[in-house]
């Protein structure tokens, strides 16, 4: 994928707007960002525009950028490779704000995983947003109503550096199958699994994502009968007891009219978090923090995964120290 970039004067009027230690302008620490000087800009990095990370950033950025003028504070959303991409993408100074599954949050800031042996120590968390299940959607003809029935099957377990591939292998890990020798692994975004399922080209595919969600919607949607897999109560509590960021999870299956389950799905997940780096102004920070939590009922309007929301599972599943502009705002409304 290609390398996201900012426009020079984006990266000008970010760096110009701090001191020593990212430190932010004198009085910037007792408001949100001001409204004095040029428009500063900010990059959410998301994820494939059929999922749900990029709605939600694009739900964010309508918050900020419904009061530009008063904040000179601009967002742009971008469409990434997902959780690894935008972590890298933040600790590179390419965009000011990611979306990142909760596990993968953790890993690398502590140097698991992708990071191994190289910590992201400039990663921080803002705060946590919806509940992401890990997906499972196979076609009733393909015989997979268990994790286990997936070996000797053509599975796209996501692209490397999507999250659904690290949950996938963490799944595989514990249910003691080898994807390397046990079924075919596909690593195709997960834009393309829907059609790919129902062409016939593979029998099920991963998906770490909110519910409901569209791509799932045109898989159950085709002529080819599908169904969620369930994930066995010893998987999920092997998994939890191994990786505290995991939870059990269930799927529904209220908003997906023709899939063969019948009631809500378990398996596990994370969560989606919003994760700056330690570079970006505390002001800027502050400032969407703010926005975010004083605009919770509308936010929770506009897209479905967000109805969830409390001020309160906002702060769950972050394992990256908090940005001080997140803190301070959560200090002063008592949160912490």
């Amino acid at each position: 994928m290609k390398k996201l970039m900012i426009p020079i004067l984006s990266l000008l009027l970010l760096v110009g707007c701090q001191s020593e230690k990212g430190a932010t302008p004198e009085g910037a620490k007792d408001a949100p960002a001001r409204a004095s000087g040029a428009m500063r800009f900010v990059t959410i990095g998301t994820g494939g525009v059929t999922g749900v990370y990029y709605p939600v950033g694009g739900a964010i950025g309508k918050l900020i950028n419904d009061k530009r003028e008063q904040y000179n504070l601009r967002v742009s959303v971008e469409s990434t490779g997902g959780s690894v991409f935008n972590i890298n993408a933040l600790m590179n100074g390419d965009i000011e704000l990611g979306v990142v599954q909760s596990d993968l949050q953790h890993q690398a800031f502590q140097g698991e995983g992708e990071w191994q042996g190289r910590p992201q120590a400039k990663l921080r968390s803002m705060f946590a947003l919806h509940p992401e299940a890990v997906t499972i959607l196979a076609a009733v003809d393909s015989n997979i109503e268990r994790v286990a029935d997936l070996a000797g099957k053509v599975v796209n377990i996501g692209a490397p550096g999507t999250g659904q591939r690290v949950n996938a292998l963490d799944l595989f890990a514990a249910a003691g199958i080898d994807p390397n020798a046990d079924l075919r692994a596909e690593g195709i975004r997960p834009a393309e699994s829907a059609s790919m399922l129902q062409d016939g080209r593979i029998d099920a595919f991963f998906y770490t994502v909110g519910h409901p969600n569209g791509s799932v919607k045109e898989a159950v949607a085709g002529t080819r009968k599908v169904r969620f897999v369930p994930v066995d109560a010893e998987l999920i509590d092997k998994l939890v007891s191994r990786q505290p960021y995991y939870a059990p999870a269930l799927i529904p299956v209220a908003p997906y009219p023709g899939v063969a389950n019948s009631e809500p799905v378990p398996t596990f997940g994370v969560k989606a978090t919003i994760c700056t780096s330690a570079d970006v102004p505390e002001d800027v920070v502050y400032t969407i923090t703010r926005e975010v939590f004083e605009n919770l009922d509308t936010l929770r309007t506009l897209h479905p995964a967000l109805e969830v929301l409390t001020a309160q599972n906002m702060l769950e599943g972050l394992a990256a120290p908090l940005h001080p502009g997140a803190e301070r705002y959560f200090r002063e409304k008592g949160l912490l």
